[in-house]
């Protein structure tokens, strides 16, 4: 691994960062938000050790790995390999894997704020656009490639409920109980773009099921068929909606955003790592992210049977609150602290990078493997996705919060669980029809 001389100035206090033309550092909510769940690193620690190599490469692994407040959880990384590789319960497999990626996903976030120091504003916050989610998205794919069609609608759907209600109902709720005796406020502006996004979205999600309760089976149509086309070209619309966003929140309408990226001065943090350390450790942990989603999507039925709880639940509840839990609690802190703003940009900003990009992504990527991967979730899914986007714009119309809007949120997450916890469909069935070639969402 090659280490740049960043390492060795931030040893020395000369660090090196990127600002915009305010002087203030670019910085996304969500890498904001899992900056809580980093600690500071002493330097005199390794500053003594003679060989620069040596003393280079200590001082990244004490960035890297032991600059998180979740670095208890790395053993169970290697515990999820060594469990795998000895023919250990599958259940084990699929329960250490998720504990070993969640310490990865905050430092993904880690990684990509370091290579954004030197890359500039705008490639760093398109880096931070296209990489918040990149756990969702990794275990995302290789469903898709397994033909796990179930599995991955059920993943991506739970991050975008889990980030809509938990996440910002914790927060609103949390925030609320901190702040009794002053309002809170935030910019509509923000929510505002945020939910026409998803809205959108939600309109592409319903067109294949609503295609297939509008078109009769007797009139000869193949319903399957023309819902994949469907899907394709919707997907094809909420990538080129999602670029566009991407447009408008680092160029022409960056002040809309200016309130969740501005730091104050004190707080303000800086490059630890150089360019090249910080592209490596990024490989090297999206490579091990890739082996942990495979254990996952591939043990995943194993521990539902085990468990005896269904595969829904584990796909939209279990996996999203693991994978997102150090970028939630940072949002929780925010409110905490009556920055509204902030928490709001995780919260809503995942939630439309996981709809208008992850999810159109893999139904693209399908079309290109040749996997029937399309945009109707069912009706329980897609009714419950449209009832939780109405309730939350609903809720941030005002520009003002209170507790019992957080708890409002709470309540529906906590209904929905109940609902997918009771909610168990056959998994062999389920891909037998996508082997088969038939649309698995038209068989639930």
């Amino acid at each position: 691994m090659e280490f740049s001389e960043g390492s060795n100035k931030s040893l020395m206090g000369k660090e090196t960062c990127c600002n915009n033309n305010n002087g203030v550092t670019i910085r996304t909510a969500q890498n904001m938000s899992s900056s809580f769940m980093r600690k500071k690193s002493d330097p005199i620690l390794v500053s003594t050790i003679r060989f620069r190599i040596l003393r280079e490469l200590l001082a990244n692994l004490q960035e890297v790995i032991l600059g998180t407040k979740l670095a208890v959880l790395f053993p169970a990384i290697p515990l999820a390999i060594a469990a795998d590789f000895y023919k250990f319960g599958r259940p084990w497999v699929f329960a250490l894997s998720l504990l070993g990626l969640t310490p990865l996903a905050e430092r993904v976030s880690f990684l990509t704020e370091q290579i954004a120091y030197f890359t500039g504003p705008t490639v760093g916050g398109l880096l931070n656009a296209t990489c918040g989610n990149a756990t969702e998205l990794i275990i995302a794919l290789f469903a898709l490639y397994r033909n796990k069609i179930h599995v991955l609608k059920y993943s991506l759907m739970g991050s975008i409920l889990s980030n809509l209600l938990l996440v910002l109902g914790t927060s609103l709720l949390c925030g609320g109980l901190a702040n009794l005796k002053r309002e809170q406020r935030y910019d509509r502006k923000q929510a505002d773009v945020n939910s026409g996004l998803l809205l959108l979205g939600l309109l592409c999600h319903m067109l294949p099921l609503m295609f297939k309760y509008a078109v009769k089976p007797e009139t000869g149509v193949s319903i399957a068929e023309y819902t994949l086309e469907l899907s394709r070209a919707s997907s094809v619309v909420m990538l080129v909606a999602y670029i566009g966003y991407i447009v408008f929140q680092l160029k022409t309408h960056r002040q809309i955003f200016d309130s969740q990226e501005e730091v104050e001065d004190e707080d303000e943090e800086k490059a630890v790592i150089g360019f090249w350390s910080g592209f490596s450790w990024l490989v090297g942990m999206t490579l091990i992210i890739a082996l942990l989603s495979e254990y996952v999507v591939g043990t995943i039925e194993a521990a539902s049977e085990t468990w005896g709880i269904s595969i829904s639940f584990i796909s939209i509840i279990l996996i999203p609150i693991v994978g997102n839990a150090a970028e939630h609690a940072g949002a929780i802190i925010f409110a905490f602290k009556n920055k509204l703003d902030i928490s709001l940009g995780v919260a809503l900003g995942s939630a439309t990078q996981i709809s208008m990009f992850a999810v159109p992504l893999c139904v693209v990527v399908g079309w290109i493997m040749r996997i029937k991967m399309d945009l109707d979730f069912n009706l329980l899914e897609t009714g419950c996705l449209a009832l939780t986007i109405l309730v939350v714009a609903f809720t941030l119309q005002d520009g003002t919060s209170h507790y019992m809007k957080g708890v409002v949120l709470c309540l529906c997450y906590a209904a929905i669980s109940a609902c997918f916890f009771v909610h168990k469909i056959p998994a062999p069935l389920d891909q037998t029809n996508v082997q088969s070639g038939l649309n698995p969402s038209l068989s639930a």
